[in-house]
């Protein structure tokens, strides 16, 4: 009976540290949720390299009368006319104190990339996604929600 309460109780601190490093890092998933409408627009990964965070697109929430599988017909880079589903939107982020900085991010909509950066908020739960022209004052902010 011992040895399995130890076990368990071994399980338990090993799954809270790894939610708790989860929380400390924007790695994961998150469901962006447009700032003009509240509603769900995509899901989007966040992964790390060497220091530097990306954003790929895995799903979008659309609408019935929306494309299922859009193109960005407005990029003007070598995403244009590119499926936006798997496309990466997020750039070239690094750890800057408690924000990442320093990298763009990709408006498929309208096709303009823009100056980004991050700050996670609410206990690692949420991150709020800021993209900007010259200075992050005159921008927008998005709050995305963790997934996993």
């Amino acid at each position: 009976m011992r040895a399995y309460l130890l076990a368990g109780a071994a399980m338990l601190a090993c799954a809270m540290t790894g939610a708790w490093a989860d929380e400390s890092s924007p790695v994961g998933l998150w469901k962006n949720i447009d700032d003009l409408s509240g509603k769900p627009r995509a899901l989007i990964r966040i992964t790390e390299s060497n220091g530097t965070l990306q954003g790929r697109i895995e799903k979008l929430f659309r609408e019935p009368n929306e494309d299922a599988n859009p193109k960005c017909d407005k990029c003007s880079d070598y995403r244009k006319d590119q499926p936006v589903v798997g496309m990466v939107i997020l750039t070239g982020l690094k750890k800057d104190g408690d924000e990442y900085n320093g990298g763009d991010i990709l408006d498929p909509n309208n096709g303009k990339v823009y100056r980004s950066k991050l700050h996670l908020v609410d206990g690692g739960r949420k991150l709020n996604v800021r993209g900007y022209i010259g200075l992050p004052m005159l921008g927008r902010t998005q709050t995305w929600l963790r997934q996993e």
